[in-house]
């Protein structure tokens, strides 16, 4: 027998089981209901110094983007294997960043301060490293999206957090212009860290920072007017404030900011040990619908030259959760993310981080990836940019989303079942708006439907080790991120979903018009 169709009828018996819960999934394959960017999928690399402490712990290592080692052979191929990756550049400290250009000669190290935001002293970004970074991840495919220091020349508060006064862009123009000098190609410039409603450590006003908004515009229009690809504006990357951000897109006005960036971590504080329950509880991870709602709502009203984004997201804040964050049960709540954010017209979804922290897609020391980093790159090359609508008739335990293929016919459904207990068996219709299809009559062809079965190694949620159709996702013996291949199996047949797993499948004979 040949090693596909013994692997395949090995796994049968683990996926085609006739018992437990018959499930109905009903695709609205007429319209689509939202659209993602190409590159949905981005993570971060953040400016945290290996003194960033958290609970007892010190997670960061050598993994910021000063100190990050660039020359590592793992890190360009993770990169790579996305083509493309989108990569946010930012974080915390990104508003006591200083860029060794131009008038500011002196170049300081972050150093632990109490007298500094987040307990550091002001940093600083030398050109060479800069340039460093850039030649990793060009060469890596890599679309880049910088955080600008939004706080320079105002003035520090005595009492509270408001800083006052306009932001000076000298510094950020002098940067955007050695970038552009060195034909460093950057998609979009974000404006500010967490500076925007109650802000973290520090906020700015929403008419000021609107203003600034308008004057980083006009920056960027004198710099790239002969460029023949403009970066986009992104702001203001904090957590979402219906009237600050209402407030700041009017001031700002049309056309000015592209991009409206917010970040989510709704799983609690790293430390909580209610974060592992809480990546298994449909409920609680509902929870955040409403505040993607609220914000493609108020860019509908307010701001509809504007997209959405999530520009940082981790899970647990304060440097994720030691026990859970890179572990196989954090892509519960990752890509059941990825599906609720993709439905409510939010274009990109940036994961805190590619590495550093307890939350990396790679490992801290290491850069092996972690079973989130597989998650993510399967929906990446699996999941189109046209989001298809669905309903269900079975247990909120059983999560699904579906999109068309991307670069392939057909669609793509996303399954995660949050059960230790159940299995589901579920069977896919298209709904037409007049009447309800059987699979038998969706499909032109007998293509066989391609399933990616991901669980975890000995049945353990909390293992750092990924199953794909039962075989262990490790790295090649020459570093190479592995091939993720498929189980094909009869279209007629109910898709098995196991208890405690996660399943991709795509359909490609499946007749949805959106998908045309």
């Amino acid at each position: 027998m040949a090693p596909r169709f013994l692997l395949l009828s090995l796994l049968l018996p683990l996926f085609q089981l006739g018992y437990g819960d018959d499930v109905k999934v009903s695709v609205k394959s007429v319209t689509t209901i939202a659209t993602t960017d190409d590159t949905f999928v981005c993570a971060t690399l953040d400016w945290w110094p290996s003194g960033k402490c958290n609970y007892g712990q010190c997670p960061w290592g050598l993994t910021s983007i000063l100190n990050l080692d660039l020359t590592n052979p793992i890190l360009p191929k993770a990169i790579k294997a996305f083509n493309p990756l989108r990569i946010r550049l930012g974080g915390s400290l990104q508003d006591q960043v200083l860029y060794n250009v131009g008038k500011v000669k002196r170049c300081p190290s972050f150093k632990n301060s109490t007298k500094g935001l987040f307990g550091f002293s002001k940093g600083c970004l030398k050109m060479e490293r800069w340039d460093q970074v850039y030649d990793l991840l060009s060469k890596s495919g890599a679309k880049i999206s910088f955080g600008l220091n939004a706080l320079f020349g105002r003035k520090r508060p005595a009492d509270g957090n408001t800083w006052t006064g306009p932001w000076n862009p000298s510094n950020s123009r002098d940067f955007m212009q050695y970038t552009l000098s060195k034909g460093h190609n950057v998609d979009s410039w974000e404006f500010g860290n967490e500076l925007c409603g109650s802000g973290i450590a520090a906020r700015v006003d929403a008419k000021q920072y609107g203003e600034d908004m308008k004057v980083l515009k006009q920056v960027i229009d004198e710099l790239y007017q002969n460029s023949s690809s403009k970066p986009k504006i992104m702001g203001p990357g904090g957590f979402f404030d219906r009237d600050w951000f209402k407030e700041f897109l009017e001031v700002s006005g049309p056309n000015v900011v592209d991009i409206v960036t917010h970040h989510i971590y709704n799983l609690g504080a790293g430390v909580d040990p209610s974060v592992l329950s809480n990546t298994q509880d449909p409920y609680y991870l509902f929870n955040t619908a409403n505040t993607y709602k609220d914000t493609a709502a108020t860019l509908k009203d307010f701001g509809p030259w504007s997209s959405a984004w999530i520009g940082e997201s981790g899970g647990a804040y304060n440097s994720g959760s030691k026990n859970v964050s890179h572990s196989f049960v954090d892509s519960f709540w990752y890509l059941d993310q990825f599906g609720m954010t993709s439905t409510f017209s939010h274009k990109v979804f940036c994961r805190q981080t590619l590495i550093g922290g307890n939350y990396g897609l790679l490992n801290t020391t290491t850069m092996v990836p972690n079973p989130d980093y597989y998650s993510a790159l399967l929906w990446h090359r699996l999941m189109g940019k046209r989001v298809l609508g669905l309903t269900h008739d079975g247990s909120p335990f059983l999560r699904s989303y579906c999109h068309c293929t991307r670069s392939k016919s057909g669609i793509t459904l996303l399954f995660i079942n949050l059960s230790n207990t159940t299995h589901f068996n579920v069977s896919v219709f298209g709904d037409m708006n007049l009447y309800t299809q059987s699979l038998d009559e969706t499909t032109s062809g007998k293509s066989q439907r391609e399933e990616y079965h991901l669980t975890p190694k000995d049945g353990d949620i909390q293992s750092t080790t990924m199953l794909l159709n039962g075989v262990p996702l490790e790295l090649t013996q020459s570093g190479d991120i592995p091939e993720l291949k498929p189980a094909l199996v009869n279209p007629f047949q109910p898709i098995n979903i196991a208890p405690y797993s996660i399943a991709f499948v795509s359909l490609p004979d499946f007749r949805a018009p959106a998908c045309s």
